[in-house]
């Protein structure tokens, strides 16, 4: 389970701009207005061999009235969900009395802190990041996002500060249980659901805590399959502001989704997929876990309202899991509740799938021939063989002559004639691999 690292700081300071240094890619937008960054956005990272997941906290507001309120609430969420905090300041304008409160709250909360000078472009900038001693910090480092430097050695204190990697510990060490986490916005009927399922098989066993604060880990034996549920729904606290609860609630989500097998997302049934379910259900994509779609509260939608067409508009609005099952359930009333264990099962089953290599290359043929590749630059691209290399998710390496033309489209093609000949709807994952010079495709058959 990969730590979590929260990049914090008043506006414009560079957050985005180390945020995608970090992780190698642009994911976050940046510009020299104030603001810009509306939504938490989470990437996996890796450094030395170690991975974490960075978490750019965003999303102040403009006017200075409520900056002060939204930066407590960045502050308050990093120290007590994150593993640890990087302090972004800018060096060019020295310390403000706003970052003097936040430093000062971050030191309290006893959770490691780095402080990130950023914007020292030169050596000669160095001398100035010794201003920021003064928020009561034992280590300064000077950086520049834009530029690279000083990122190494912050790398590398990073990785010294972050806790050892470990493996959870499983409730009772059951073989082939299935870990489903329960996830999603407060107020969802996540608890409700959860007390459903454990109270309908009377097995509410020992409840312990998982290595997630305010998760907790019930084991429950269903249909002879054994589960371990993961409840989320002890993220709220009392009289905490609403983005402050949304934050704890994407927090705990990452943990629980990182320790499980399926990710049961609950939303209400009469406001589905809104933005923060989306980012949830990215984050199970993004981490290969199965996800269920639980709409709670069915029994409160209009008679009028056809389930089926509330599936369309669901999966329009999510339409990078548009392959994962859909159940409308009433927690509350105990409606269909079964199912998502049975659906959780299934999905289980499919996540540790295995493909029959002889199967997947009468498939591969029969795209080549119905449908074959493009011509790209001019150039002709030929697929020779595809075979299943990983589970948990299903991962495919095709081998082709000219993997970096491929055109996303394409893959996208082939992974949903994957997941049609096999009714999969777990995520699934296409490599692409060049074909050896000079290699026979026999030859590069026997090879793989």
């Amino acid at each position: 389970m990969s730590s979590l690292v929260a990049i914090v700081g008043r506006p414009s300071v560079g957050k985005s701009t180390l945020f995608n240094r970090l992780i190698g890619r642009r994911a976050a937008l940046v510009a020299d207005t104030a603001g810009v960054t509306r939504d938490r956005n989470y990437a996996e990272a890796d450094y030395a061999g170690r991975q974490f997941t960075l978490i750019d906290t965003g999303g102040f507001a403009e006017e200075s009235d409520q900056l002060r309120a939204r930066v407590e609430e960045q502050a308050r969420a990093a120290i007590d969900e994150s593993d640890l905090v990087i302090l972004v300041v800018d060096g060019r304008s020295g310390p403000s009395s706003t970052e003097l409160e936040l430093a000062s709250r971050l030191r309290k909360g006893e959770k490691r802190v780095l402080l990130a000078v950023n914007k020292i472009d030169s050596e000669a900038q160095t001398s100035a990041a010794g201003d920021f001693y003064h928020l009561g910090f034992r280590e300064v480092h000077p950086i520049s996002a834009e530029q690279g430097r000083g990122l190494t050695e912050l790398l590398e204190r990073m990785v010294e500060l972050l806790p050892p990697p470990s493996t959870p510990v499983e409730l009772a060490q059951q073989v082939g249980a299935i870990r489903m986490a329960i996830v999603g916005r407060p107020n969802v009927g996540k608890s409700t659901l959860v007390n459903a399922l454990l109270g309908e098989q009377r097995l509410v066993a020992n409840e312990a805590p998982g290595t997630t604060r305010d998760a907790i880990d019930s084991p429950l034996t269903y249909r002879g399959r054994q589960f371990i549920l993961t409840d989320t729904a002890g993220i709220r606290r009392r009289q905490a502001l609403a983005a402050r609860v949304e934050e704890f609630a994407v927090l705990a989500s990452i943990k629980a989704i990182e320790r499980c097998d399926v990710a049961a997302l609950v939303m209400d049934a009469t406001e589905p997929a809104v933005d923060q379910e989306a980012r949830i259900a990215s984050i199970a994509e993004e981490k290969g876990r199965a996800l269920l779609l639980v709409l709670n509260k069915a029994d409160r939608l209009p008679s009028t309202v056809r389930q089926k067409t509330m599936r369309t508009e669901v999966k329009h609005r999510l339409k990078f899991v548009s392959y994962a099952p859909i159940l409308f359930t009433s927690a509350i009333q105990r409606g269909k509740i079964h199912k998502v264990l049975d659906l959780g099962a299934t999905l289980y089953e499919e996540l540790k799938f295995r493909a029959p290599t002889p199967k997947l290359n009468r498939l591969l043929q029969q795209l080549m021939d119905s449908h074959p590749p493009p011509i790209v630059s001019g150039r002709s691209l030929r697929c020779y063989y595809v075979a299943q290399v990983a589970s948990a998710p299903p991962t495919f390496a095709l081998t082709c002559n000219a993997p970096e033309l491929m055109p996303d489209r394409y893959k996208r093609y082939i992974v949903n004639r994957l997941r049609q000949t096999f009714s999969l709807k777990v995520p699934i994952r296409l490599i692409l691999r060049e074909r050896s010079k000079g290699r026979s495709g026999a030859a590069e058959r026997k090879r793989d």
